[in-house]
């Protein structure tokens, strides 16, 4: 049997994943928070991991690599609520075996947790002409991914004010 670690803060999305996927052959644990992750991580050592982008005040993908270390055959899936391009390269590069965006229907997530690993050059179309506003996303989301989610270094580094970036950020562009 399949044993997964669902690592999300929403402790009734966490519920709702656990029933979905136990229905669907696997061993289900599950947590909230970066400690409780690695601990389960090494008392459950689980095959296949979700994890959520955002934990409360932290940043999912800055577990992506302990959890490698514990887990390194492990297929990790990184869920998110605002995807960009730029998160999926970094979750892919830091070794997630694939990304996918909040809500994901039970039959995506079976897909992502059995599939094999996505190539970072698969996540970017090349023929896909971007929007000015999807451009500007894409870059915010760089800028604030090296500032570790920081939004007030985001904002001074981008020279807007605070609540301008976070505007933008609850309006993710098509």
């Amino acid at each position: 049997m399949n044993k997964l670690l669902i690592i999300e803060d929403d402790a009734s999305l966490a519920l709702i994943l656990q029933r979905r996927l136990s229905n669907h052959g696997f061993e289900v644990e599950s947590c909230h928070n970066r400690t409780q992750a690695l601990l389960l991580a090494r008392q459950h050592q689980p095959s296949h991991i979700l994890l959520d982008m955002k934990l409360e005040e932290e940043n999912g993908l800055n577990l992506i690599q302990p959890l490698r270390a514990i887990l390194p055959k492990a297929k990790i899936v990184l869920l998110t609520g605002f995807a960009s391009i730029a998160t999926a390269v970094e979750a892919i590069r830091l070794g997630a075996d694939n990304y996918l965006t909040k809500p994901a229907d039970t039959q995506t997530l079976l897909l992502a947790l059995n599939e094999q690993k996505v190539e970072v050059n698969q996540l970017v179309d090349e023929d896909e002409v971007m929007t000015p506003k999807r451009l500007e996303w894409e870059h915010i989301q760089q800028v604030l991914n090296a500032n570790d989610g920081n939004v007030s270094a985001t904002a001074r580094q981008l020279g807007m004010h605070r609540r301008t970036l976070q505007r933008k950020l609850a309006k993710k562009p098509v």
